[in-house]
């Protein structure tokens, strides 16, 4: 256990018994996570290779016995309560993830005792692309889904009998889509996927894992080379996707909802993603390619839905060889498997800043053997690939030498990693 989190636990515990006159009944480990390919492809229906970081919340709870579910941030003293029977209120920022997540609970499991103290506490840079608004959400939902003892429940077993489906869940709860017949509800404002809360809640230690999405399905884990470690840095962009980035973000997510409506509107039987458009025959890219030539979709030209299909499309075939790679302890592999991928986020799918760009670049003139932005872009972080016994002193000079041509950006840091488990728990 790292210091970070022995600290967390302590801090969190101490909260929650100040706060609900008794220890916490429950208490979590919730990670963030690293996208290492699939930029912008699980709401496509498409592919991630995922590890979780050692790094993330840690989240104590107790029951109450009325309907409020009481929310405290014990590092940044800030607190919600949320009446679970008031959908009206607004609430704004990381409230705004928790109260969405209790009021989807609480429509979609009528009845449900959802009363708690739940107290959180992280040590995951804020809107940095490491997935802390989704581990804030898997959080509250793991506390919620305890308290209210919802895996007893038969309507929770019929809709929801793998993690691979409650990740899946809990990214509708985020974007507020309908889970198979669990209607939808106001969700965070962002049109997002199930990638996060896959890596959160699936990911295993010492391996990089290969997931699918709509549905959610495991496709392959892949152990990391033990010599191998992961630095992640930082831009001090902030990848806000509940404020300053919302609505690019969801132009990228936009994009790929017109790319699906154009092929329905000529195929015989229409597909549910763009992943399952594309499969739907050798020459579907190409049918999909000649149907846009020409056309347009509220706010997007031809061009602009070309290049966000072709963004996909290459991004989809790295991800196997990505793994691959992992498995044959390839650096050369990665090293140009990465190097495409960051390119086409930049000429593409357009969500990179001048910040991430530089981090790119300044980790490879450092030593990195593969390096790419990751999460949501327009800011965020980088992860770096270096050999374990290089990782500090590379760490230092990549951060050096970011500070030096970023002077401004003093909120910038870096971590190492090596892929680490999903949700723990620690106290039940």
């Amino acid at each position: 256990m790292t210091a970070s989190r022995a600290e967390l636990i302590a801090l969190t515990t101490d909260a929650c018994a100040k706060a609900a006159g008794a220890p916490p009944a429950w208490v979590w480990c919730v990670p963030g996570r690293i996208e290492i390919f699939g930029k912008h492809t699980d709401y496509a229906g498409g592919e991630s290779l995922l590890a979780a970081v050692p790094r993330g919340f840690v989240v104590a709870a107790r029951p109450r016995t009325d309907d409020r579910v009481r929310v405290i941030d014990a590092r940044h003293g800030e607190s919600a309560v949320i009446n679970v029977h008031d959908p009206a209120h607004v609430w704004r920022g990381w409230a705004n993830y928790a109260a969405v997540t209790v009021r989807r609970l609480a429509r979609n499991f009528p009845g449900a005792a959802l009363g708690a103290d739940i107290v959180i506490a992280s040590d995951l840079p804020r809107a940095a692309g490491l997935s802390s608004s989704s581990a804030l959400v898997v959080g509250v939902a793991t506390a919620l889904i305890r308290r209210a003892a919802l895996e007893t429940r038969e309507d929770w077993r019929r809709v929801i009998g793998s993690v691979e489906d409650l990740a899946w869940y809990l990214g509708c709860v985020e974007n507020g889509l309908t889970y198979k017949w669990l209607p939808g509800f106001d969700g965070v404002g962002t049109h997002g996927g199930s990638q996060d809360h896959t890596a959160i809640l699936a990911c295993r230690s010492g391996h990089v894992s290969h997931y699918g999405f709509m549905p959610v399905r495991a496709l392959g884990v892949f152990p990391m080379p033990a010599g191998w470690r992961f630095v992640v840095a930082s831009s001090g962009v902030h990848a806000d996707k509940a404020g300053s980035v919302r609505e690019r973000y969801n132009r990228a997510s936009l994009a790929v909802s017109a790319l699906l409506a154009t092929w329905n509107q000529t195929a015989e039987a229409p597909a549910l993603s763009l992943a399952a458009a594309l499969g739907g025959g050798p020459d579907a890219e190409s049918r999909l390619r000649h149907a846009l030539r020409g056309a347009a979709a509220p706010g997007f030209t031809s061009e602009d839905l070309l290049r966000r299909l072709a963004q996909f499309t290459r991004e989809m075939a790295r991800i196997p060889l990505a793994a691959a790679a992992f498995g044959a302890a390839d650096t050369q592999a990665l090293s140009d498997l990465s190097t495409d991928s960051q390119q086409d986020a930049e000429r593409l799918l357009g969500n990179q800043v001048p910040e991430t760009v530089a981090l790119c670049d300044l980790a490879r003139r450092e030593g990195a053997f593969a390096a790419s932005a990751f999460g949501a872009g327009f800011g965020g972080s980088v992860w770096a690939l270096v050999l374990a016994k290089d990782a500090d002193t590379f760490g230092h000079a990549w951060m050096h030498a970011y500070r030096q041509q970023f002077p401004h950006r003093q909120t910038a840091e870096w971590f190492t990693a090596s892929p680490g488990a999903g949700v723990v728990e620690l106290i039940s």
